[in-house]
């Protein structure tokens, strides 16, 4: 039995997320958000060489040899599927290796908040998942195709880089393209999409100008598209999106997030009191409110109005990680850690709670 599938079979038995390998160390876990070193001897440069050298494909080596790394998946028989990033460290390589369930869990599974299902009931425009690098974007992106999956007669169509979860036809109809096997990079296969019939696109990830002018497209002539961005909030989202574009270009950029941005859902992962993780969950939907502000170019009120649009699903960082606490999910120590603001989460948690969003939107 080789290295590898050894400590690939401990990352599932043991429920890890990660493995981390990097030459003369032992190799590393992640269990729950923590470290965890496996009982296991440093593997020297030349093991990490040789494990690289047996599971790289074919189509990404020459780009590894002048890049130094690479992102791809890899299916360990009878153990699971991982999700792998290779890269170089004092000139050295070293992976880590996520590992991807195929079995695609339920909003009630992963403690989701259930206006999501919602959101997968839509017609058209566009759905963010945000966050930070391992905080469940995939997966809530991959709970939102599968609901939509279970319950709708739909075209589906996902561009990835690499694929993740596996979906089967159930009530749609799926197609999954994997950037560097089914096309040769984002921005072609999104070049085509719409020929393709879909009802439903899922991309990936949101990573520059022109992924999100043909979200926009897609989303303008009546599709529904689904994609991930790297943001601490929700309402950062915007700012991001707005800095792919020059200046001069950004008042068009905004009016048109304001007419097809549906919602943007940011996630964080909270410890939970009986082991695990949950994720607070701050969603950001575009009301009238969000919409007007978006218009008028007020994107520091946005928060404001997701504080005040409990009405219609919306629901910050602070009062996600209220509910979990108040809940019994996670401690009040735990919460406060991953608060956005901790000082008006301890007066929340005292009973006390100041109108200062209805004042920002009022002015």
């Amino acid at each position: 039995m080789s290295i590898l599938r050894e400590l690939l079979e401990q990352v599932v038995s043991l429920g890890a997320s990660d493995l981390h390998l990097k030459p003369d160390s032992e190799p590393v876990f992640r269990i729950h958000g923590n470290l965890v070193p496996a009982d296991s001897p440093p593997l020297d440069v030349e093991k990490i060489r040789a494990i690289v050298d047996d599971i790289l494909p074919q189509h990404l080596r020459r780009r590894y040899e002048i890049e130094h790394e690479a992102d791809f998946s890899h299916q360990e028989k009878n153990v699971g599927r991982f999700r792998v990033n290779v890269f170089h460290c004092h000139a050295m390589p070293a992976l880590v290796l996520r590992h991807v369930k195929t079995r695609i869990p339920s909003f009630e599974e992963l403690n989701l908040p259930v206006v999501l299902k919602e959101l997968a009931m839509l017609s058209s425009g566009i759905v963010l998942a945000s966050g930070s690098t391992g905080c469940g974007k995939s997966t809530t992106l991959a709970a939102l195709i599968d609901h939509i999956n279970q319950n709708r007669r739909c075209r589906i169509i996902t561009i990835e880089d690499p694929m993740e979860y596996i979906f089967e036809d159930k009530r749609s109809v799926i197609s999954q393209r994997e950037v560097g096997i089914d096309t040769m990079s984002f921005h072609a296969a999104l070049k085509h999409v719409l020929r393709q019939d879909p009802d439903v696109i899922m991309i990936g990830e949101m990573r520059d100008a022109e992924s999100f002018m043909a979200a926009l497209s897609a989303a303008e002539t009546g599709h529904l598209v689904f994609s991930t961005l790297h943001t601490a909030t929700a309402g950062q989202a915007i700012s991001r999106i707005l800095d792919f574009f020059p200046s001069n270009e950004r008042d068009q950029i905004r009016m048109a997030l304001a007419a097809n941005l549906r919602a943007v859902v940011c996630q964080r992962l909270v410890n939970a009191v009986r082991g695990g993780v949950v994720p607070a969950v701050e969603i950001l939907r575009t009301t009238p409110t969000v919409r007007k502000i978006l218009e008028k170019n007020h994107i520091e009120k946005i928060e404001a109005a997701i504080e005040t649009g409990t009405d219609d699903g919306m629901q910050t960082f602070n009062q996600a990680i209220y509910n979990l606490i108040k809940g019994g999910v996670v401690t009040e120590e735990e919460g406060l850690l991953h608060a956005t603001n901790p000082e008006a989460l301890k007066m929340n948690l005292q009973g006390i709670f100041l109108d200062e969003a209805r004042r920002i939107l009022s002015t």
